[in-house]
């Protein structure tokens, strides 16, 4: 019988851990969450509210059967070490644990660690510790939040507008993909035109830009001025000054949770929920033949801070790998968002001699690409800036002065490790000299418009909402993941384009919420659970704070807000005769029965067909008409095809020209021929 019990939330990362300890120890799992808020009481959002907030817990079903043996095993055990992750979600796991199972101070220890080694393990069982009831009052004032917010609101737009849910950090992400879109749909673009001079020399294609004259700086509307510029320039070309500077390329700091996924989305093009799912495999454990290893410390941090001992491991790799001359040290640096907790390490190799090449078989293509980046990461934060030397070359004509940058790296410093994941580009000039004459120049027009600004990728969003210090780094692919399963918004070359029904949700939200769903209001919000973890303030008072600002918005939304769904038709039910209604499903507006759920008849409403006016060139009966793919890879995306299909299966990818239209003849000519 095992003398000691530790309890960790994942069963991959308690077969790890139990290869580290001896026969003494029983390591096992709660395999997550052990229990949740129950949907009883006001709201069905499982909390007293007339009794300071008090949450009513309910055990998850799934976990019945988990619960029966951690209690067994308990029985058995002289001490319980409750290991979860080393976060306020984990703590407050812990403490679960701890009630459900019936610990009492004189046989539990909460230990942590944030790497799954052996000595880390070792040292966090002579250093455990009590549970912090801070941190978990902490957790349960932000699950609370969310429940009262995401319960309230999703009730209120699946009643008025068919939307299926909102959150405290959901709608503010979903705004700002709103409001970017907006911006876009308003901008109006601006004309400019550049002035470019280019040559050769030394077999090498040289491209000059108009930059200045005498008064200044040059702007260019149109083409007019573009002419009155171009008529003045002569035949002398000559180099006027040579300006050259050391520049230096800063190493990166190692990864935290938003940088890694922001990297791995642009890099690898890993959505954020991906890149998650696979640090956490190589932070439980990976089976590297006959042992088990966990590759990196925990994944979920806003830290960029690095352990002395891997600074002194770090330095001993790069010495050994790359010479003296590429070792600097560390020196963190402070993060500007206030809301950072640093409660961990950055995010990095529990144990550089697992180089990615060397493991590179036990693991799959993905796992390897991600863990390099970390590996690499961190290495490179050690390394000495890359040297460059900056030219900027300047050509004279008529008192009008042209630019060019070239740029040639000295010392590659830290890019010896990392250079891969920082290729860039950048031209080498060859030499010249001043007052060098530039011949068999070609002058160059171009037209440009200022372009509106861009929409948001996955690590475009992660970065501006860490820099609003909105949500934490745990939440942000869970938030993206729920907009796109909501169909809020979906994909387009990568980027996020809000759907109609997201729009709609948005704008409802700020129209009745804007007090609550804003950027500033959230982050706020952000830094009082901070207050609370530390025991600065008092949990349920910030509740009370919040509740009562909140309940008369959402009483008065239930009053205003006009109901779009279901929408009452002038047409009755074809199967029992109750009117019927139009309603929001997954995939948009449908027909049913308000006699649901009694009566079940559905249909798909009919859309106005957006015909061309051209009659199908195949059968010479039907019109082509304007479709939307409905499945595939091309789901979404607009066909033309004759309207009497399935009889005529005739289809285009754009609107039938003369040409294609002469092409069919043709081919029905050859073809009877």
């Amino acid at each position: 019988m095992s003398k000691y019990l530790v309890i960790v939330e994942s069963p991959a990362k308690s077969k790890t851990i139990e290869k580290y300890l001896g026969s003494e120890y029983t390591v096992t799992s709660s395999k997550g969450h052990i229990r949740d808020l129950s949907t009883t009481g006001f709201g069905g959002f499982g909390v007293d509210i007339e009794n300071n907030f008090k949450p009513k817990y309910k055990i998850m079903r799934d976990k019945r059967p988990v619960i029966k043996e951690l209690k067994n095993l308990v029985k058995k055990a002289e001490k319980v070490y409750l290991a979860t992750d080393p976060d306020r979600e984990g703590e407050a796991i812990s403490w679960h644990l701890y009630d459900v199972l019936g610990l009492n101070d004189d046989i539990y220890e909460r230990i942590v660690f944030h790497e799954i080694t052996k000595p880390a393990i070792l040292y966090a069982l002579e250093h455990g510790r009590k549970i912090d009831q801070n941190l978990v009052h902490s957790q349960e004032s932000r699950r609370i939040l969310d429940r009262i917010i995401g319960f309230s609101l999703s009730k209120l737009l699946q009643k008025k507008i068919g939307s299926k849910s909102a959150g405290r950090v959901q709608s503010v992400a979903l705004k700002l993909i709103v409001d970017r879109e907006k911006e876009i749909q308003a901008f109006v673009p601006e004309e400019y035109w550049e002035v470019f001079i280019e040559f050769t020399k030394d077999h090498q294609k040289i491209k000059a830009k108009l930059t200045n004259d005498l008064n200044g700086k040059i702007s260019l509307k149109n083409n007019k001025e573009v002419k009155q510029v171009v008529s003045k320039l002569i035949a002398d070309y000559k180099v006027y000054d040579i300006q050259t500077k050391t520049s230096l390329k800063n190493p990166r700091p190692p990864y935290i949770t938003s940088t890694l996924q922001q990297d791995a989305s642009s890099k690898f093009n890993f959505t954020s929920k991906k890149t998650m799912t696979i640090a956490q495999r190589l932070y439980e454990g990976i089976e590297l033949g006959d042992e088990r290893v966990g590759l990196i410390t925990y994944m979920r941090t806003d830290s960029t801070r690095l352990s002395s001992e891997f600074i002194v491991s770090g330095k001993n790799y790069i010495l050994e790998n790359y010479g003296e001359q590429y070792y600097a040290g560390y020196n963190q640096i402070a993060s500007k968002n206030k809301n950072v907790q640093d409660a961990h390490e950055a995010i990095r190799p529990s144990n550089l001699k697992y180089t990615p090449e060397s493991i590179k078989k036990y693991l799959s293509n993905d796992e390897y690409k991600l863990y390099s980046l970390i590996y690499y990461r961190a290495i490179s934060a050690l390394m000495k800036p890359a040297e460059f030397l900056d030219t900027k070359l300047v050509i004279e004509n008529n008192n009008y002065f042209f630019e060019v940058n070239g740029k040639r790296e000295v010392f590659d410093g830290y890019l010896k490790a990392y250079g891969e994941y920082e290729k860039e580009s950048y031209q080498t000039l060859p030499p010249f000299e001043l007052g060098e004459v530039i011949k068999n120049v070609k002058v160059l027009e171009e037209q440009k418009f200022t372009s509106p600004p861009s929409r948001y990728s996955e690590a475009r969003l992660i970065r501006h909402l860490e820099e609003l210090g909105i949500g934490r780094p745990s939440t942000y692919a869970v938030i993206i993941d729920t907009l796109k399963q909501r169909r809020y918004v979906k994909m387009e070359k990568k980027m996020f384009v809000p759907t109609e029904q997201g729009i709609l949700t948005s704008e409802k939200l700020e129209e009745f919420f804007s007090s609550i769903i804003n950027v500033k209001y959230t982050a706020q919000m952000e830094e009082r659970l901070d207050l609370i973890s530390e025991g600065k303030v008092i949990w349920y008072e910030e509740l009370r704070e919040f509740y009562d600002k909140f309940m008369p918005l959402l009483e008065f939304a239930n009053q205003n807000m006009e109901k779009i769904y279901p929408r009452i038709l002038d047409e009755t039910c074809p199967e029992c005769g109750l009117p019927l209604v139009v309603r929001h499903g997954r995939y948009g507006e449908f027909i049913a029965c308000s006699g649901f759920p009694k009566c079940r008849y559905t249909r798909k409403e009919k859309k106005e067909e957006i015909t061309t006016g051209i009659t199908c060139p195949v059968c010479h009966i039907g019109e082509i008409v304007e479709r939307v793919s409905s499945r595939g890879r091309s789901k979404g995306q607009k066909f033309y095809a004759c309207n009497r299909y399935p009889k005529c299966k005739t289809t285009f990818s754009h609107i039938p020209t003369e040409d294609d239209i002469a092409k069919l003849d043709n081919e029905r000519l050859a073809k009877d021929a």
